[in-house]
């Protein structure tokens, strides 16, 4: 259990896509660590555009990102609700500036766009928003997973095994 000890956030909005939360979170699970779903409202349970539900075990303002190891963003249109709030973005900023793990995926870049984190990063993501990616000073790629650093994206649900396995090996080389 390579990743015992370890806490993720993984955040949670409507119409998430279904399999790019749900694969990620229990990929980490399986290797130990502790994973807590966050929304925007504490005890809501969130719909996936596959009518998946998603329980916030948390709100967004009762997260640091100094209590937790890494955070994972999931597609769908959730991101686009995702980036409005502005805790999710100090979230992500601090994660960024404290160089832990930030997973994103498919339509997901459009958190890290709005925390203004992507200038010079090397990513990927659903090609729909490949120009946002770049006008936002990112280095696209069209290839499965990225890895730049502590930044792991992927483009869509058929790449979510190496991503898992991308975001787990990044988590387990980073300080606790």
């Amino acid at each position: 259990m390579r990743l015992s000890g370890k806490k993720v956030i993984a955040l949670v909005d409507e119409e998430f896509e279904d399999l790019e939360l749900w694969y990620p979170v229990y990929r980490v699970r399986e290797e130990g660590a502790e994973v807590h779903l966050a929304g925007y409202e504490k005890g809501k349970t969130y719909i996936g555009k596959y009518g998946v539900p998603a329980l916030a075990e948390y709100s967004f303002e009762e997260l640091r990102s100094k209590d937790y190891d890494g955070i994972l963003v999931p597609g769908g249109w959730a991101p686009d609700k995702l980036r409005r709030y502005d805790k999710v973005l100090e979230l992500v900023r601090e994660m960024h500036e404290a160089k832990k793990p930030i997973g994103q995926i498919c339509h997901a870049g459009w958190v890290l766009i709005s925390a203004k984190i992507l200038e010079g990063a090397t990513v990927t993501s659903t090609p729909g928003i490949r120009d946002d990616m770049e006008n936002a000073g990112a280095i696209w790629k069209d290839e499965a997973v990225v890895v730049d650093g502590h930044i792991i994206s992927a483009r869509r649900p058929p790449d979510l095994p190496p991503y898992g396995l991308a975001f787990c090996d990044a988590l387990a080389q980073s300080k606790s």
